[in-house]
């Protein structure tokens, strides 16, 4: 009798700690969960935070934008709209014209002796102009506008008067779009393209009571130091220290400084 009770009392104790033991393992398990819970919902909300996703037209701004201003300093067409232009007649860049041709203005031949280029447009293969560089379409592009009476009221506006660009354009007959001048306003203040006018405007410094213009200009092909002293009438070491230049050596799409 005394054996068979201390066997019962032995196995009582055994199944005592195995209950015991599985009711840890359980607590165990459940705060395992949780924490798995927990961390799979701070990975959710930090996975909402992304970072905004670069376009073909912010590309296409970083690339010209230089360009844009340089011919605003010249020609006085608001940089703000060159790009708005470019962006909308080239497809920021994709479309066939300027990619085969440099062409981002979609001007067409028009007695022009350079290469040509032929596309559909508002007819069958019309010939369009064909550049060496994407610069000298933005040269061609202020040349065209400068050169034609019917765009001379619109060098009488303020010089970062976007819209009243945007509108002269249409009225001068540049576009037969009747939405054109608010595809262009509307890129404009989308991508905020009248802060480089501000640039341009802005960057003038007083000197005693005269102001000077600080003016820059982007390499192309051909460019020297001679042609462009010639061209701003600025002696070459003044462009050679302004830029601290140590030789005459100049390379495609650098920008210089220029008094």
């Amino acid at each position: 009798m005394k054996i068979r009770f201390l066997i019962i009392i032995v196995l009582c104790f055994a199944m005592a700690c195995g209950s015991k033991k599985g009711v840890v393992t359980k607590k165990e398990k459940s705060k395992t969960k949780t924490e798995e819970v927990v961390v799979k919902e701070n990975s959710g909300s930090l996975l909402t935070k992304k970072p905004k996703t670069r376009t073909s037209v912010d590309t296409y701004i970083d690339t010209y934008a230089q360009i844009a201003m340089s011919e605003m300093r010249t020609s006085k067409i608001p940089a703000s709209i060159t790009l708005a232009q470019g962006i909308l007649e080239s497809g920021s860049g994709n479309g066939r014209l300027a990619k085969e041709a440099n062409n981002h203005f979609g001007i067409k031949c028009h007695g022009w002796k350079g290469a040509k280029i032929y596309h559909d447009d508002d007819r069958s293969q019309e010939c369009f102009r064909k550049y060496k560089q994407a610069s000298k379409s933005y040269k061609d592009h202020s040349d065209f506008l400068v050169g034609r009476k019917r765009y001379a009221k619109l060098f009488k506006l303020k010089a970062n008067d976007y819209k009243g660009w945007a509108r002269g354009l249409r009225a001068a007959g540049y576009a037969t779009d009747r939405k054109y001048p608010q595809k262009l306003i509307s890129l404009i203040e989308r991508y905020e393209l009248y802060k480089y006018d501000a640039k341009v405007l802005g960057g003038k410094s007083k000197k005693s009571a005269d102001s000077v213009e600080v003016i820059t200009h982007t390499i192309v092909k051909g460019d020297t130091l001679y042609s462009l002293s010639t061209k701003y009438r600025v002696s070459v070491e003044e462009i050679k220290r302004k830029n601290k230049l140590t030789s005459n050596d100049l390379s495609i799409g650098q920008i210089l400084k220029i008094n």
